[in-house]
């Protein structure tokens, strides 16, 4: 079946189901879910939306209903809007009718993730560039001291260096506020002249207020900050200024009065922030030790179901920012991911029922091979209850022997077994320790659902 066909029952429909287009606040998708802020909760039908072709489930994360799709969400996303004419990205103005989001831990950490994820790909695209320069390098095709080696490494680093940028760019989509005027504010936190100012330790002041000395290459919270209230700031200005010179106005007064508030107020506080953070993390990490890791990659299935491993992602970047590479977040998230491959196939090899050997076939490959675990989880590990405790237990244990041998991923590198690349550095053992630890999580794993799935679960 085409993919298109394959999702037509549901852009028909999923608009009513969601309680109509008036209802809908804004509309986004993620790499395998539909995701919908709506005004009245009670009007969305989430029993009928499960039962729509195409869909793998329905639940609710804090004010947000998502829909699980799969890889294919895309092509659903697409015609969807195509058919009810939402505007992709964009979708359905976030104010409408005068509504205002309610201010929350939840929204903080919706805003958070929302200007961090879409900027993954190009973290993967250079973290496997890296991969590919270790690897050259070893079998001694590429030197380390060829011309082309070092432009290599030029080009996976720029975009970490240059992360304020295209951190307020993807900020300024998630709060509605002008791309070109968040990107020229923060390029501003690393022009050269202004960094070189601050390292020959020249005191800057702006409208006599002192400017705070700070490096904010790689940096992610001070654009995050910074890029929110100049949206509060610049709808100010649409506001009050006469339409008739908001167009040249509302920029100029909009920069003039953020200029201070980014140098010499927000800017650091998102340093400080940043680095609070990873300063917890790591003392959370240095003194739970291998067990981190082991907890980690245990709960993750759990924090899927709930909605909040979204919370990570800020946290596996401030590590990457600060120190080059992540010990915690992402190697505990794959061995996670691993485990649910293999309890949908013990649940495959286990099961009697052909739909069920089907379902969990197919979803078990696509863990395996893409990483995206939502079809095994929901459609399998966590509908049956036992495989979503083996996978817990298989990986805890193998979680804890990652965290005891130290491996960390150097280069973030993509999804399912793909992903293993990312643990390729100078350190051979550091990618053999990690694969050891994934298949400890698998076996484990397997092997219990193999004991503990029993067939008239089904029922």
């Amino acid at each position: 079946m085409a993919k298109k066909e394959k999702y037509e029952d549901l852009a028909n429909s999923v608009i009513d189901l969601v309680g109509g287009k008036e209802n809908i606040t804004f509309f986004t998708h993620c790499i395998t879910r539909l995701r919908f802020n709506v005004k009245d909760k009670s009007l969305v039908k989430k029993e009928a939306i499960e039962q729509v072709q195409g869909v793998m489930g329905c639940q609710w994360s804090g004010e947000q209903l998502q829909i699980i799709i799969g890889q294919a969400v895309g092509d659903a996303y697409q015609l969807i809007c195509k058919k009810t004419g939402l505007a992709q990205q964009d979708a359905v103005n976030e104010n409408l009718d005068g509504e205002k989001k309610k201010f929350s831990f939840a929204a903080i950490l919706e805003g958070i993730t929302g200007s961090i994820i879409p900027l993954i790909p190009i973290f993967m695209a250079t973290g496997l560039i890296k991969v590919l320069m270790v690897l050259a390098n070893l079998v001694g095709i590429l030197p380390a001291e060829s011309s082309t080696y070092l432009v290599l490494g030029y080009a996976s680093d720029a975009p970490l260096y240059f992360m304020p940028i295209f951190v307020a760019y993807t900020a300024a989509k998630k709060f509605k506020t002008d791309p070109s005027l968040a990107m020229g504010l923060c390029c501003l936190l690393v022009f050269p002249s202004l960094m070189n100012s601050f390292t020959e330790g020249t005191s800057v002041t702006l409208f006599g207020l002192p400017v705070y000395a700070a490096t904010y290459t790689n940096m992610i919270f001070p654009s995050i900050m910074v890029v929110f209230v100049m949206s509060y700031v610049e709808r100010l200005f649409k506001k009050v200024m006469p339409e008739i010179i908001r167009i040249m106005m509302v920029p100029l007064c909009t920069v003039i009065v953020m200029l201070p508030l980014t140098l010499c107020l927000i800017a650091p506080a998102g340093i400080f922030l940043g680095d609070g953070i990873t300063w917890i993390v790591e003392e959370i990490y240095n003194n739970v030790g291998f067990l981190g890791v082991g907890i980690l990659s245990g709960i993750y299935p759990i924090l899927i179901v709930t909605g909040m491993h979204s919370t990570l992602a800020p946290v596996c970047m401030s590590f990457f920012t600060k120190f080059g590479y992540d010990p915690l977040i992402i190697p505990a998230c794959y061995i996670a991911n691993f485990t649910q491959s293999a309890a949908a196939f013990a649940v495959t090899i286990k099961s009697k029922n052909r739909n069920t050997k089907g379902v969990a076939s197919s979803a078990s490959l696509t863990a395996f091979l893409a990483g995206v675990t939502e079809p095994a989880l929901f459609g399998v590990n966590f509908r049956f209850k036992t495989p979503l405790i083996a996978s817990v237990i298989g990986g805890f244990i193998g979680g804890c022997y990652a965290g005891i041998m130290g491996s960390k991923l150097v280069a973030m590198s993509g999804l399912g077994v793909f992903a293993l690349a990312g643990f390729m550095s100078k350190e051979i053992m550091n990618i053999v320790n990690y694969i050891i630890g994934v298949v400890i999580a698998m076996v484990i794993t397997f092997v219990l659902t193999l004991i503990l799935f029993k067939e008239k679960e089904n029922y």
